[in-house]
């Protein structure tokens, strides 16, 4: 059976004993704890121990401490050597950490049937734990698949809204970062620290870009139309967040959708919302509102305002705070608001460094 055993035992007489009852195993041997502690130090692999309790210099159980206290010899199962009359120590070596005990006068046909369940015992430890890993290396492996395979289908809706509606290529960009910089001026605030952790900032960060994925459904007339909508035009234009939301949605169970796309939805479907309720397309009102969409709303406002469109020129970036104050608690959460414009500066580097020369 391949494992590695250590004797500690200051009796000579025992450690032949055990040295001859073990012939076929791979053994080693310690005069006491601190020969013992040196061996564990230099001998890699060492599976079983059997740790007489009653030695000079550093005994069982200063040996057992010292095990306990490391991490690199946690694997390791210890068996301790007491006498009959020794029930107190057995109890405390247990405690301490051992997994069994051999009392002596040694039985030699007990202590290699010992020996042989707990090297069954290890072995089968080994191989689960060899098994495990190559579990945990093929679900890695699925679920870069997977999530490549989302970031692939999330940059292919990106482009074929960009290839119709160019300006809408750097308006994604920059929101999303923006979305991030809010979160993460959020994070640490109530309610927030509950909410944004740094998987759910992520998700948001990843899933932005999807905000107005439901305009690929708008006819190039209302969609790229260089001038105001006029009242039906602009009802089919609000459309957009009821098309983006079906295509996420469609063929897959209201129980079975997966975080990422709920928080896609709630992105999609909440970004029109407002505040107090005058909204599209639900008029949901305060946090009826999904965070998400709130969230978006905003960096989607500040970010139309100071791009120039075919239909209006650029906002100075003062322009657009002001005008977001003056829809605080109407058009925007009054909280978003507040961390909005605490980091105004940082918004404004995004909305430089991802605009289009």
């Amino acid at each position: 059976m391949d494992i590695k055993i250590l004797v500690v035992d200051d009796s000579r007489t025992d450690r032949i004993l055990i040295k001859n009852i073990l012939d076929d195993y791979p053994v080693l041997f310690a005069n006491d704890g601190i020969e013992a502690m040196d061996i564990l130090g230099k001998e890699p692999n060492i599976d079983l121990i059997i740790l007489d309790l009653n030695m000079p210099r550093m005994n069982g159980f200063e040996v057992l401490e010292a095990i306990k206290q490391n991490e690199d010899y946690k694997k390791i199962i210890t068996l301790i050597l007491t006498n009959y009359d020794e029930a107190e120590n057995e109890i405390r070596g247990l405690e301490l950490g051992a997994v069994d005990y051999i009392r002596k006068p040694l039985n030699l046909e007990s202590l290699r049937k010992r020996i042989e369940i707990h090297g069954k015992l290890k072995n089968n430890s080994k191989l689960l734990e060899q098994s495990n890993a190559i579990l945990e290396e093929t679900v890695q492996k699925r679920t870069k698949e997977l999530v490549l395979t989302r970031d692939i289908t999330i940059h292919a809706l990106i482009t074929l809204l960009e290839v119709r509606d160019i300006e809408s290529c750097n308006h994604t960009k920059r929101t999303q970062w923006m979305i991030k910089a809010l979160c993460e001026q959020l994070k640490n605030k109530e309610p927030y620290c509950n909410i944004l952790s740094d998987a759910y900032i992520k998700e948001l960060f990843d899933t932005a870009p999807l905000h107005d994925i439901g305009k690929v459904g708008i006819p190039d007339s209302i969609l790229l139309k260089p001038g105001k909508l006029t009242f039906e035009e602009f009802e089919i234009m609000k459309q957009h967040t009821t098309y983006g939301i079906n295509a996420l949605k469609y063929g897959v169970a209201e129980d079975s959708i997966p975080s990422f796309v709920e928080t896609a939805i709630e992105c999609i479907g909440g970004h029109h919302e407002k505040y107090d309720g005058s909204g599209y397309p639900k008029g949901l009102k305060g946090e009826d509102i999904p965070l998400p969409g709130r969230l978006m709303a905003i960096v989607d406002v500040y970010d139309a305002l100071i791009s120039k469109r075919v239909y209006k020129p650029a906002f100075k970036h003062e322009e657009a705070l002001l005008l977001i104050k003056t829809e605080k608690g109407k058009h925007f959460d009054p909280n978003l608001v507040d961390a909005f414009l605490a980091i105004e500066e940082q918004i404004k580097e995004i909305a430089i460094k991802y605009t289009q020369a």
